[in-house]
């Protein structure tokens, strides 16, 4: 039997059958209770899974571990920019988090309770994320560094007992002063937690304020000292593991509820089936505990599995070099690599001949992973050429916590399609829709949504929001779960993401994907990177924009890679898109994850009015972008 039939064979099941298919893949959790239910309809918006089961996510990741294999390597932390690095094994990890569980439990945490986690890239931010969950309290991670109004608007909805935070963290050439953040987020916030524990770090010591901040250090020395270990608590499959809201939300924030039960199983299968990861293999995602690709593929899949996990406190260029993700596959002999295209993107604009990559050896690195933003057929073929492994695109959302697409290097790839993150995966009933809700021919597109009930993992609901749950998830397309994303499905299933919904631009009664056209534009030998926008226009309603980052070493004047990015679009998409304005650009405006602001690219266009996005790496790009635009004739 082919791959493409075994799979095919697996995912018709997985929509035929879902109890059983779900059934046989929660045997590979510990529970407390083992569900007699794997699937009920009747509860929750669109049905809950393992309804009647308990279990402890906490003991999964680790405890069963500490048990079996106490002295694996549970984690790898490796900071290029600090020079520490450390290992924790299963054994440790347990200690310290029973520790930790121990001190929440001192300050009155209980089942239920939220804490927010405010942290850089170090050991103690896992160790504080499996304490929460060996309490039962729920944690909503706020990636270290956030604005303090952003920070204030999650306390605010979540109301947490507790902060814990680190004194600070380090970037490059500077220090990132977190608690002045924290105090002024706790002076905006309505809601004010009983305490907040900070972990000082060594380049920074935070000054404590008495009576609300506490020294988490001595806390932990002193609750090892008495010999106090908290117990891991039972959960309802169905209770709420953690929170995590959306980035770049304006307004009220969007919590996103991952549940205890579905999840377990969730990752567990997919570090297996879609990652090739077994029990002791070392993988590397190179994301931040801060969003969904960390929760998912930092902390909690590959300790489910009994795997190693790295965290990392560096950039994929810049500390010290366009080497630096190579070295860590090599030191640490990681099997695989998840990290987002932006990344990848970067180190080929550094190091377009992967020199550096010749001076390491990557001895059982077996695949390269990329999701967070649509990946371009021309910097996966590079990493291909260069890596010598498969390079495999795949698709998900933080709503999801998971891959709705993707290729199942762990059940045997199937074919690559290049701009494809290749099919939906098993559980996934994913279907092209036009505005009306109607199915839409193969290769046509429209607006992707997939039929409910959605699989283990993906959100039950939002924090507290059950109404704009629905409302901005359900309600456009009835007994469907809306994307927002557009694309199309190919002839063969395949699926191809072309940007979000409001990314689909309208010029002169046309509909046109940005994401086609930054597929062309990437193309040119010149461009390291690229965005695509819509800007209003009087005539046409809106003219597509296009910004280009060029790759070191480039000779040719930018004016002439402009006129030729003009009459590539033109060549390859048609003189419908009518695209005339390519401008060159010395970076693009990115969140703090790699993703690529467009939306704030285009009110800057149309003048209008916005606000700083909260995940912004450098708000100083908009001035340049903003620059660039009114060298065209926009941005008034």
């Amino acid at each position: 039997m082919t791959n493409a039939a075994r799979f095919r064979e697996i995912y018709e099941r997985s929509l035929k059958d879902p109890a059983g298919f779900w059934g046989d893949a929660a045997k590979a959790i510990d529970w407390v209770s083992p569900p007699k239910t794997v699937f009920d309809p009747s509860i929750g918006v669109y049905g809950r899974w393992f309804p009647d089961a308990k279990v402890n996510t906490c003991f999964n990741a680790v405890d069963r571990h500490a048990i079996t294999a106490p002295e694996r390597t549970a984690i790898i932390y490796d900071s290029p920019i600090t020079g520490a690095q450390r290992k924790v094994s299963y054994g440790e990890f347990r200690e310290e988090v029973a520790t930790l569980a121990a001190v929440l439990q001192d300050f009155g945490v209980t089942k239920g309770d939220r804490v927010i986690i405010y942290m850089p890239m170090i050991p103690e931010a896992l160790f504080a994320m499996l304490a929460c969950a060996r309490i039962g309290a729920i944690h909503s991670v706020v990636f270290g560094g956030f604005a303090a109004r952003e920070l204030a608007t999650r306390l605010d909805d979540c109301q947490p007992k507790l902060i814990l935070a680190a004194s600070c963290g380090i970037e490059p050439g500077r220090v990132v002063h977190y608690k002045p953040l924290i105090d002024e987020a706790i002076d905006m916030a309505d809601h004010k937690p009983d305490a907040v524990l900070v972990l000082q770090r060594p380049q920074e010591a935070a000054k404590l304020q008495a009576g609300r901040d506490y020294d988490w250090s001595a806390l932990v020395a002193d609750a090892k000292a008495a010999g106090k270990q908290a117990p891991c608590v039972p959960m309802a499959a169905t209770d709420p593991l953690y929170i995590l809201y959306t980035s770049g939300t304006t307004g009220k924030p969007k919590g996103v509820v991952r549940d205890n039960g579905g999840h377990l199983v969730a990752m567990a299968w997919t570090m297996g089936a879609i990652y090739g990861v077994g029990p002791g293999d070392v993988f590397w995602s190179a994301s931040d505990i801060g969003w969904v690709v960390g929760h998912s593929y930092i902390v909690y899949a590959p300790l489910i599995l009994g795997a190693t996990t790295i965290i990392y406190e560096g950039k994929p260029v810049g500390t010290p070099d366009a080497g630096a993700f190579w070295r860590v596959i090599s030191e640490h002999g990681a099997t695989a690599l998840f990290t987002a295209p932006t990344a990848l993107r970067a180190i080929r604009k550094e190091d377009p001949d992967a020199v550096e990559l010749g001076k390491y050896r990557l001895n059982g690195f077996r695949a390269l992973f990329l999701a967070g933003e649509r990946a371009d057929p021309d910097t996966v073929k590079w990493a291909e050429e260069k890596l010598g492994v498969p390079v495999i695109d795949h698709w998900w959302q933080t709503e999801t916590g998971w891959a709705i697409a993707g290729n199942p290097f762990g059940m045997g790839m199937l074919p690559v399609k290049h701009g494809s993150p290749t099919v939906a995966m098993p559980g996934y009933d994913v279907r092209i829709v036009d505005e009306g809700g109607h199915p839409v021919p193969p290769g046509k597109m429209g607006s992707i949504v997939v039929k409910l009930p959605m699989p283990p993992s993906c959100l039950p609901t939002l924090w507290n929001a059950e109404d704009r749950f629905r409302d901005s998830y359900l309600t456009t397309y009835p007994g469907f779960y809306s994307t927002s994303d557009a694309g199309y499905i190919d002839e063969d299933g395949y699926l191809y993401i072309m940007g979000r919904t409001d990314d689909i631009i309208n010029v002169a009664g046309h509909r046109l994907s940005t994401g086609a056209m930054e597929e062309v534009l990437s193309g040119h030998p010149a461009v390291a990177e690229c965005a695509v926008i819509g800007a209003k226009d009087a005539l046409k309603g809106e003219q597509p924009c296009g910004f280009v980052v060029l790759k070191s070493g480039i000779s040719t004047p930018p004016e002439q890679v402009e006129k030729e990015l003009v009459a590539r679009v033109r060549d390859q998409i048609g003189p419908v898109a009518a695209f005339k304005l390519a401008m060159v650009v010395k970076r693009l405006p990115k969140t703090r994850s790699g993703k690529i602001l467009r939306g704030t690219m285009k009110k800057i266009a149309d003048s209008d009015s916005f606000n700083m996005p909260a995940t912004i790496d450098d708000p100083m790009v908009l001035d340049e972008i903003k620059v660039a635009l009114q060298g065209k004739g926009l941005a008034k």
